[in-house]
């Protein structure tokens, strides 16, 4: 493929591009959906979800992808809601009189009951004010559920670190919890006050250790005073912001390592609290299951006895993103002790250690006994990985796409390929053209890496793999990347192959169930590569037969010397 390119970039600034794409392709990752992926989860076009864009519904960061916050709340709590016509409709959603609220509160005290308190409360908070404190108040559902086959001793203390309404408190003293044994907090007085006055009017008792306080902070003092809870039950605020500065105290005060999520400190707050063999139960969000900024806090949790793991699927209207808890016993556990795994309405058990020998320490508890077994065969034949055997880079990132591409061919364009043109059987005919001066763009890796003689394109946004061998010098948009296999022992087509089979995906799957391609993933898939010793072309009957690996009707596998 011949083209001339004009490139002003010079050796100091292709050096900063090779440590942004370092960066952006490290563990730190930003949760998001490309155009294509919003429009499927919100089930309107593009051209809506581009209309959401720029009339400002929409936060779109630099890297062109659409946040996942900002497609939860506005899923939430504006679609379907507003009339979605004008900028005024966000302004008057990004804003409330949070002093107003309060004496609204007391009038949804007297007018509603039980969670309907809160459910009121919260649908009456801006947008902006739930973004910024990650505020989700929990089904009562789902409460229950946490708190399946836990011993209730009248003389516990519980906590709620983030009480909100009250629902983790309310089922805690229906279940048994003396009133005046609950403590809770929360950053909102008007969440406080609800959950004193449902107290008060459910139970006839002035609580007095519910109050409004930084929990992260709270928590700091109680441990000075060796004040420890037998039951910690809550759904902490999912990406809460707050300061670097502070993140990283609050970690180091917890023990967190570099887990910074909000999740994540509280979590390791309330564990700093729990007293030997309480309980404690977490609601979260389900990338704390498997993404790598979670590692850290997992690693900490899974030196526990680990009791549930429960999906709860979207279980907040207008969320996109899966509620997942974790039940965890504060004591030490044995290796071969079952941990109860419900997901996808099954439940089965897991041993702890199989969890263990994950990478990453991953908790992936969508994946049964059978199937773990599977993974660890996959694990056990000799093979390779592709961490430090290949160079990465990403898609161009025009910083407008608007501006600097064409849907149809012109003088002074060339083609590109996005991820949707990548599929498992080939490239489509390319529908995309770029201007042919990139010295305007916002990120452009080194050209030597479009250029190379042979490298593999995939699918960034997705949640399978999607490869093509490349040996046309072809040039990808951002939701595309690229590497270069280096010395590997096999060829690009035949990595491509291997990396787009039928069990490599299942293993993708059951091992990191991410809704992106990320390289520290793919850096860790077995790549057997003495399959091509026998094998000059790929074939899924061959790769499986040499794995002695069978699959089975329902789409999953199993070890064929065990399968009769």
């Amino acid at each position: 493929m011949e083209r001339k390119i004009k490139h002003a970039f010079g050796v100091k600034r292709a050096e900063n591009l090779i440590m942004q794409q370092s960066n952006l392709f490290g563990e730190v990752e930003t949760y998001g959906f490309t155009i294509e992926q919003a429009s499927k989860n919100a089930n309107v076009s593009t051209a809506t979800i581009r209309n959401w864009i720029k009339t400002g519904y929409l936060e779109i960061s630099s890297k062109g992808i659409i946040a996942q916050e900002s497609l939860d709340n506005f899923m939430s709590n504006i679609a379907g809601k507003e009339k979605l016509t004008s900028r005024a409709n966000k302004l008057q959603k990004d804003n409330h009189n949070h002093e107003k609220l309060s004496d609204d509160v007391i009038s949804l005290v007297q007018k509603f009951s039980g969670e309907n308190i809160g459910i009121e409360y919260e649908s009456s908070l801006s947008n902006s004010y739930r973004n910024k404190e990650g505020i989700y108040y929990t089904p009562s559902w789902v409460v229950k559920d946490m708190f399946k086959n836990i011993k209730i001793d009248s003389n516990s203390k519980f906590l709620d670190p983030c009480c909100g309404s009250g629902n983790f408190i309310m089922e805690a003293i229906k279940l048994g919890i003396l009133p005046e044994n609950v403590y809770g907090f929360d950053i909102d007085k008007n969440a406080v006050h609800i959950t004193k006055e449902r107290i008060k009017k459910e139970f006839g008792f002035e609580t007095p250790h519910i109050k409004v306080g930084d929990f992260l902070q709270e928590a700091f003092k109680f441990s000075q005073e060796t004040i420890h809870f037998d039951l910690i039950f809550t759904n902490p605020p999912w990406g809460k912001k707050i300061d670097k500065e502070e993140k990283e105290k609050f970690a180091s005060n917890y023990n967190c390592g570099n887990s910074l999520d909000t999740t994540a400190l509280f979590m390791g707050a309330s564990l700093s609290l729990l007293a030997q063999n309480g309980i404690l139960g977490f609601l979260v969000q389900e990338a704390f299951f498997n993404i790598a900024t979670f590692e850290d806090i997992r690693k900490k949790a899974i030196t526990k006895k680990i009791l549930r793991f429960i999906d709860y699927d979207k279980a907040f209207k207008g969320l996109v993103t899966k509620a997942q808890a974790i039940i965890i016993e504060n004591s030490k556990a044995n290796a071969d002790i079952e941990i109860e795994c419900c997901f996808d309405n099954r439940t089965f058990n897991r041993s702890l250690d199989s969890f263990k020998q994950n990478p990453k320490s991953i908790f992936n508890f969508w994946t049964d006994a059978q199937e773990t077994q599977v993974i660890e065969r996959l694990y056990s034949i000799k093979h390779t990985t592709l961490k430090g055997k290949a160079t990465w880079a990403l898609g161009i990132v025009t910083g407008n796409n608007d501006k600097f591409c064409s849907d149809e061919p012109k003088e002074g364009y060339v083609p590109i390929y996005k991820g949707s043109d990548i599929t498992k059987n080939g490239l489509k005919v390319p529908n995309t053209f770029v201007l042919n001066d990139f010295s305007n763009f916002q990120q452009v890796a080194p050209l030597k890496m479009y250029e190379a003689t042979e490298k593999l394109i995939y699918k960034f946004i997705s949640s399978n793999l999607c490869f093509f061998c490349d040996t046309q010098q072809r040039l990808i948009l951002n939701s595309a990347n690229l590497l270069i296999p280096l010395n590997i022992g096999i060829t690009g087509k035949q990595l491509a192959d291997l990396l787009n089979s039928e069990i490599m995906n299942w293993l993708f799957n059951k091992l990191f169930s991410t809704h992106k391609v990320l390289r520290g993933d793919l850096e860790l898939l077995p790549i057997h590569i003495d399959y091509f010793a026998d094998y000059q072309d790929f074939s899924e009957i061959d790769y499986l037969n040499y794995l002695q690996i069978t699959k089975i009707k329902n789409g999953t596998f199993g070890i064929k010397d065990q399968d009769n």
